[in-house]
């Protein structure tokens, strides 16, 4: 039979989605690919594959989980399987700087940015860059060694120190510092590569980093316990050029779920920073709109494409993986 895959590495972001399947009835089994293994001769089960690979995976102890995550997918489209978030948004999902290229090439601007590697070219950059200034690692997720220094001589410090983070993939990203007049970011929701609605995030509730890289969504989302995250508001009626360039950007990335966070600065400019392939959504924010358990809602509405995907596939007579 025909099913959805989940491939993930963390199974607490998934109770709201296990619950949306299961409510429209649809087939599914997960993959958690922190580890495992698979016959790359062999062909993958039938059904639809959805992608959730985290960026963040490193935080939680499971460092290599793309990278394992990118074979499997390339074995599954190998065979032709219809992969949902396929390579091409693993791919933008754990590299900023790729997003930033491919966000440019639609017109959507992003904050000002140098790459380095290496202590000591951070340093020499960020010389030539000026202060204030953000540091954040290539491949980041949740906030992970972001960090904002209003001089030099404090970013030495930090440079000289065992707190130091580079990220998983030694990329540091020297950027600038984006002030918003409010202390909110807006993260834009698409399912099928199709705006859903926006939602405000009011980031002035004590966090020392720039609100655009304290990736909360996921955090608030996550029913494990841990600290509450900054106040979400969905924006009824939300408008902006950028959504139409978004849906052109995703649809050429060949990314159909996504939520992607934009920060407004004094002057009203809108500045693209993340596209996060790994979406989650506020519970509470949605019921507060009156758009809970409707098709509007965001796990509701991933798991009525997911369904109306796998619907259109064929029965595959396959062998499947153990």
């Amino acid at each position: 039979m025909n099913q959805v895959y989940i491939i993930h590495e963390n199974a607490a972001w998934l109770p709201p989605l296990r619950n949306a399947l299961a409510d429209g009835g649809t087939p599914y089994t997960e993959w958690h690919l922190d580890s495992g293994h698979f016959d790359f001769s062999s062909a993958p089960p039938a059904g639809i594959f959805y992608n959730r690979m985290s960026a963040s995976s490193h935080t939680r102890g499971h460092t290599h989980a793309p990278e394992y995550t990118a074979s499997v997918l390339a074995w599954l489209e190998a065979h032709g399987r219809r992969v949902v978030n396929n390579s091409r948004a693993l791919e933008l999902e754990i590299s900023k700087v790729k997003q930033y290229a491919a966000l440019s090439a639609f017109g959507i601007q992003v904050p000002k940015t140098t790459v380095a590697v290496g202590r000591e070219s951070i340093r020499r950059a960020a010389q030539e860059f000026g202060a204030p200034l953000m540091l954040k690692p290539n491949r980041g997720g949740k906030g992970a060694g972001v960090q904002l220094f209003q001089s030099l001589d404090a970013l030495d410090r930090y440079l000289d120190s065992d707190e130091f983070d580079a990220g998983p993939d030694g990329t540091t990203l020297i950027q600038q510092f984006i002030q918003s007049n409010d202390s909110a970011i807006v993260r834009c929701e698409f399912v099928g590569g199709k705006f859903l609605y926006a939602v405000r995030v009011d980031t002035s509730n004590g966090f020392e980093l720039c609100p655009a890289d304290v990736c909360q969504i996921e955090d608030q989302a996550c029913p494990v316990g841990e600290a509450p995250g900054p106040r979400f508001e969905i924006l009824e009626n939300f408008e902006h050029p950028n959504i139409e360039r978004y849906e052109a950007f995703l649809a050429a990335n060949d990314i159909e779920v996504s939520g992607i966070e934009l920060i407004f600065d004094g002057e009203g400019t809108a500045w693209t920073y993340d596209v996060n392939t790994n979406t989650n959504y506020n519970d509470d924010a949605e019921a507060e709109a009156g758009i809970a358990g409707t098709a509007r809602a965001g796990m509701r509405a991933v798991a009525q494409f997911l369904d109306a995907e796998l619907e259109q596939q064929p029965l595959i007579v396959a062998a499947a993986a153990e």
